[in-house]
């Protein structure tokens, strides 16, 4: 068990140092606030999924708008401004972000017509944001 413990912490170690993401230098108030954000995306994502499973379409739509959509833009407006990740995060991390939200929108719209197959052909673009930003930017 502690041979499995050190293999595990060395090739974490060793990912770490390979990792090639640009970093966005977040304040620490920021980077909390955007890994609070980002823990409830992957909870709002887990339950629009949920509902598209259960054929729940116009659900999934609206919960995917109120909470991830253009409608979601702002979340961070009333706190200081250290604690605004995307006041410091650099352009082309932004526009990532944005064009994330977009994408979102566009499935809610999808969504909302109840046409599922529609909705189910937007669904990948949803999570095509998230993944080109984390696989291109790191805060630490």
């Amino acid at each position: 068990m502690k041979t499995l413990i050190v293999i595990s912490a060395l090739l974490a170690n060793q990912a770490l140092a390979a990792d090639a993401r640009t970093l966005a230098p977040l304040p620490p108030a920021a980077q909390e606030s955007l890994r609070e954000e980002m823990l409830g995306n992957l909870l709002a994502i887990n339950e629009i999924l949920t509902l598209m499973a259960a054929g729940k379409v116009k659900e999934a739509g609206q919960l995917a708008e109120t909470s991830l959509g253009q409608s979601a833009m702002g979340k961070h407006r009333g706190k200081p401004l250290d604690a605004r990740p995307g006041a410091h995060m650099p352009p082309a991390m932004h526009e990532i972000g944005l064009d994330g939200h977009r994408a979102v929108s566009e499935f809610a719209r999808a969504a909302a017509s109840g046409d599922r197959e529609k909705a189910l052909a937007e669904l990948p673009k949803l999570t095509g944001g998230c993944v080109a930003c984390h696989y291109s930017w790191r805060t630490r």
